[in-house]
Parts: structure tokens; C-alpha cells; sequence
């Protein structure tokens, strides 16, 4: 027994020795990484724009990124990359920026934003030149704005036009006889067709082919304008399937050259007046951050509040937009002195319906003591555009997806599933006629049908009379542009529901102006959480996330966050977009 105790005693030490210096062993770790030592560009600097990265509207800091080689390490917001670039026209040190274009996973709302500010770079007679072994149709997109654009001889560039699909699982929902039960309001809200239908409604084929039209005529406009070539030729080179090699990019002038890499660089030095073969200073953009002091700063103060991802009931997390967390931060803005304006970036499908209302209502309070000024992303529709239908002025990109001003409910009865497929049966006592309803294990009465589709019918009235004092119109003409219809940002305007075409940028000098600031600093909310918290919250989510990715495939991944959507939206009644909006 002696022993034993020994052991134990010597084993629990071990432990406790191994914690301690684990714990400081993290600290260490956890310091050095967020060491705010400045990193030396030095002379000749070539900036490199990645644009393999997805550039989040906020950035979020994961210090163990670099334990997981599909995450990259310190890549700027959306907004500090624009910044960036604006602060690099006029850095002596930045000779040029170097663009790897073969993808670029970032929205067309951001990437409109991006190419606005590779082209405000180009103005200061720096070089821009764009690379991609194969470059998809969005990188080309932005690989367009440089001065030059080359590609692998053996490589390509995607001159197919734009398509997108959407996953119909009724036929799977029939076999296993699962009733999905839905309510709905607004002829082209397809957010629910998946479940109700195995092909595209009429109403939703024709709005989907309009506003992918609309991002394809952006796309060609953009190409057009900056490589001095006609709309039509270009969209007859994707009609006639023309490129289908690097070769044939070349030869009808979408590319300037096939070069290798060391041809590549070769071309570099020759811009940077040094020798063929000299090491080029490449820059990292989360270099270029920590070296550069870019960020304005002034008298006055306009809070940046970023509204990303789903909009939910509760606290949310970096990934969506709890109503509880912005409620409490817009009415903290809101009694804050200090702050002088508002500027709310909307980047959201949507969401909860009732979620939407309790930041709406924060937003219409604000806006009674200082301006609040919204800038939409990618997208600021269905609860994305409840949200900020109600600012003082809004802005959207002309790629900007938004609008869809509808409702839906879904509770699904698995009863048959249970009964027929499994042979479980389900029973129960109740002290009125309604006590059960909304259990998913037996069919809704049609009394009951009534009733919730009297709510979505309810909450949709709700909405346009929200967007009709909002944007100062009728209902009857609210009803007409509402129905669940989807609007590209250059569409949107002509139909009142923006007011100008512009980025976040442009909304904070909207800001400025309204609030009569000269000179102003920027505070960015929902505030960065200490690093500890962030190393706990982002790395396990981090880590999962990928390795499901690479076990499943990136498509596989998408569908089963699809499913994860559809079981979050099961008896509350919702405000968004479809499930997939990501036209290629």
C-alpha cells in the first residue's frame, strides 16, 4: 500500500509540475506571438496581394494559425487591405504591387471594393501585375485592374461565364416520408424551395437570371474598361467557348504573357531597375500592417460596428450577429458622447425575424441623436436588409445582393419517417387543444396551419412597413419590389432601396460629413476579445472545421453547413437569402 501511495503521489507531482509549466510555456508563447514589434520593410518593397485569401470583414486573430498550414497567418480585414493599398500609393519604400490572381474566394461586394482600390493605387504611376498559374473568373476579375496580367504557358484562364445551382431535397424528403410543413410569404422567396420543390419556380429562375446578369455585364464592364476591349467580343468568347488554353487567353489579349516564375520575376526586376536575377523585397500585407501606421485619427469619433455573418436570437459568436450583444452595443454607442456617428456594415443573409426587429429597433434609436450610416458587403438582405433599411443613408456595391424582403417558416412533421421507416410511434397527454404544437413527431391541424402562417403573414406586413418609413415609400410600391425578390446594388438604387453605390470608405466619409467632422478616428466593434480567449475560441474551431474539410471535400462541407442552416431555422420564423448564393 505503501508503494502505491508512493506512485500515486510521485505520478499526481508530475502532473501538476507538467501543468504549471505548460501554463507558462503558453504565456510565453501566446507574448511572443503577440509581440507588437515592427517589422522593417526596407527599400524597393513589391507589395504581394494574395488574393488567395478570403479578406473577413473583421479581422479575427488566430495566434496558432500557423499550427494549421490551410489558414494563413495575420491577413488584414477587408477594410485594412483598402487601407493598405491607400497608404502604399504614397510610401517611397512600396515600388509596385505584385497580385496572385489565380482565385480569390472573397464576395463580389468585397472584391468590387478591392479592385476600386488596386485601381486608386494605379493612379499614383506604381506598377500593378497580376499572376495565376490558372486564374478562375473572380480572380481574373480583379487580376484585370493591373497593368499587366500573365498566367502559366501550361496553366489557364476560366472564360465560361457565370452559372449557379441550388440543392432540391424534396424528392429525398418524399422517400423518406418527411413533410417539411412550410409558410411563406413573397412570390420569389426561395429560401425554402430546396424543400418544397425539385426544381427552380418560374418567379425564382427569373430573378436569379437577372441579378447573375447583372454581376456577368459588371464583370465584363470592369474587364472591358481596364483591358480596352468591347462587351460584346468578350461575352462571344464565352458564348463560342473560345478559351480553353493559356494560349488562346493570350492570343485574343486576356492575358499580356505565359511565363514561368522566374520569367515572372525577371519582370519584376526589370520594373524595379535591378538586375534579371536580383532577390526581389516582397511584402507581405500582414507585414506591411505592423510596419505601417495607416489608421486615421483625429478630434471626433465614428464607431465602426461590423454586423457579419447569420442573424440569431442571443449572443451569437465571431461568425454571426447575436441580437443581444448588438442591442447592448448599438445602446452603449447610442449613450455614448463621444461617438459622433455610426457607420453599420451589413454583411448578412440574414436570419431570425424577431432577432432583425430587436437590432432594427436599436438602429432607429440611434439615428434620433446622431447619424448612422450603412454600407453593405457581399450581401444585406432579407434580416440583412431589415437591418439597415432604417439608416440615415445607405450605401451598397453594384455586385451588393440584397433586398429579398420576406418571410418564411418551416416545422417539419417526421411522424411518417418515425412510423413507417423506423416503427416508432409517439403518444401523450395535453390540457388544451394547442399545448403540443410545434412538436416535429405529428402533423399540424389546419387550424394550426392558420395560425402560423397568420404569423409569417404578420411579420411580413412588419417588414415593409419597416422599409416603407425607413425609406420613406408607399406600401403599395413596397410590396411590389418586396415579395422576396433579390436585387443586385445596381438595381436596388433605381429601385429606392439604396441611396448610393459606394463601399465602406465612402459610408465613412458619408459619416464624417453628416456628423461635421474634420478630422475623425475610427473605433471598430464588436471589440477584439484578449488573445487567451481568442487562442480557446478560434483554434478549436480552426482545427475542426479543416479537418472535416479535408476528410469530406470543401463541397461536401458547404452542404452539411447547409443542413446545420436548415435545423437552426425549424419553428422560428426567418428573414434570408437562399442557401446558396455563390454564383462561379
Amino acid at each position: 500500500m505503501k508503494s502505491f501511495f508512493k506512485s500515486f503521489f510521485a505520478a499526481l507531482l508530475a502532473i501538476f509540475v507538467f501543468c504549471i509549466l505548460g501554463f507558462f510555456i503558453l504565456i510565453g508563447l501566446v507574448a511572443g506571438l503577440s509581440s507588437t514589434e515592427k517589422p522593417t520593410i526596407g527599400e524597393d518593397g513589391v507589395l504581394v496581394l494574395d488574393l488567395n485569401n478570403a479578406f473577413k470583414e473583421q479581422a479575427v486573430e488566430n495566434p496558432f494559425a500557423f499550427l494549421n498550414k490551410s489558414e494563413e497567418v495575420d491577413v488584414p480585414s477587408l477594410y485594412n487591405v483598402q487601407r493598405l493599398l491607400k497608404h502604399a500609393k504614397n510610401d517611397i519604400n512600396i515600388k509596385g504591387v505584385y497580385m496572385l490572381c489565380a482565385n480569390n474566394p472573397n464576395g463580389y461586394g468585397a472584391s468590387e471594393e478591392l479592385r476600386r482600390a488596386i485601381l486608386d493605387f494605379k493612379t499614383s504611376g506604381k506598377f500593378v501585375i497580376a499572376f495565376g498559374e490558372t486564374i478562375t473568373q473572380k480572380g481574373y476579375y480583379l487580376g484585370a485592374a493591373a497593368d499587366k496580367v500573365y498566367c502559366h504557358p501550361q496553366g489557364g484562364l476560366d472564360w465560361s461565364g457565370y452559372s449557379t445551382s441550388m440543392l432540391y431535397l424534396k424528392g429525398m424528403l418524399d422517400k423518406l416520408e418527411i413533410q417539411p410543413q412550410i409558410f411563406y410569404a413573397g412570390k420569389f422567396k426561395s429560401a425554402t424551395e430546396p424543400l418544397r420543390e425539385t426544381q427552380m419556380t418560374e418567379a425564382n429562375r427569373l430573378q436569379t437570371g437577372i441579378w447573375l446578369g447583372d454581376l456577368y455585364n459588371h464583370f465584363l464592364k470592369a474587364v472591358a474598361d481596364t483591358r480596352k476591349m468591347d462587351t460584346a467580343n468578350l461575352r462571344a468568347l464565352a458564348v463560342n467557348g473560345t478559351i480553353q488554353t493559356a494560349h488562346d487567353a493570350l492570343k485574343n489579349h486576356l492575358v499580356d504573357g505565359l511565363f514561368y516564375d522566374d520569367q515572372l520575376k525577371a519582370e519584376i526586376n526589370q520594373r524595379l531597375k535591378a538586375q534579371k536575377n536580383a532577390k526581389i523585397n516582397f511584402v507581405s500585407l500582414g507585414d506591411y500592417e505592423k510596419a505601417s501606421d495607416y489608421q486615421q485619427s483625429g478630434e471626433g469619433r465614428i464607431a465602426l460596428v461590423y454586423a457579419d455573418g447569420d442573424i440569431v436570437g442571443g449572443k451569437g459568436d465571431n461568425e454571426s450577429v447575436g441580437s443581444d450583444e448588438f442591442r447592448t452595443l448599438l445602446r452603449k454607442l447610442r449613450l455614448d458622447d463621444d461617438v459622433k456617428a455610426i457607420v453599420f456594415r451589413v454583411n448578412s443573409p440574414g436570419g431570425s425575424s424577431l432577432a432583425s426587429d430587436i437590432i432594427w429597433r436599436e438602429i432607429s434609436l440611434t439615428r434620433k441623436s446622431k447619424p448612422v450610416i450603412v454600407s453593405m458587403g457581399d450581401m444585406a438582405a432579407s434580416g440583412g436588409y431589415y437591418i439597415a433599411c432604417n439608416a440615415d443613408s445607405v450605401f451598397a456595391n453594384e455586385g451588393t445582393l440584397t433586398g429579398s424582403i420576406g418571410v418564411f417558416s418551416i416545422l417539419p412533421n417526421f411522424q411518417p419517417f418515425f412510423k413507417n421507416k423506423l416503427g416508432i410511434t409517439f403518444d401523450g397527454v395535453k390540457t388544451a387543444p394547442f399545448a403540443d404544437m410545434g412538436n416535429t413527431n405529428r402533423a399540424l391541424t389546419e387550424v394550426e396551419k392558420r395560425f402560423l402562417q397568420n404569423s409569417v403573414d404578420s411579420i411580413y406586413h412588419t417588414f415593409k412597413t419597416r422599409v416603407a418609413e425607413g425609406r420613406k415609400k408607399d406600401m403599395a410600391y413596397v410590396d411590389s419590389i418586396a415579395q422576396g425578390r433579390v436585387w443586385t446594388g445596381s438595381r436596388a438604387i433605381s429601385v429606392g432601396l439604396v441611396d448610393k453605390i459606394g463601399g465602406l470608405q465612402e459610408a465613412i466619409l458619408c459619416a464624417a460629413s453628416m456628423s461635421k467632422l474634420s478630422s475623425y478616428k475610427l473605433r471598430e466593434y464588436p471589440e477584439k476579445k484578449n488573445i487567451l480567449e481568442q487562442v480557446m475560441e478560434n483554434y478549436k474551431k480552426s482545427v475542426s472545421s479543416s479537418l472535416l474539410k479535408a476528410e469530406i471535400g470543401e463541397k461536401e462541407y458547404q452542404l452539411l453547413q447547409q443542413v446545420k442552416q436548415v435545423r437552426q431555422m425549424v419553428g422560428v420564423p426567418q428573414s434570408r437569402l437562399p442557401f446558396i448564393m455563390n454564383p462561379q
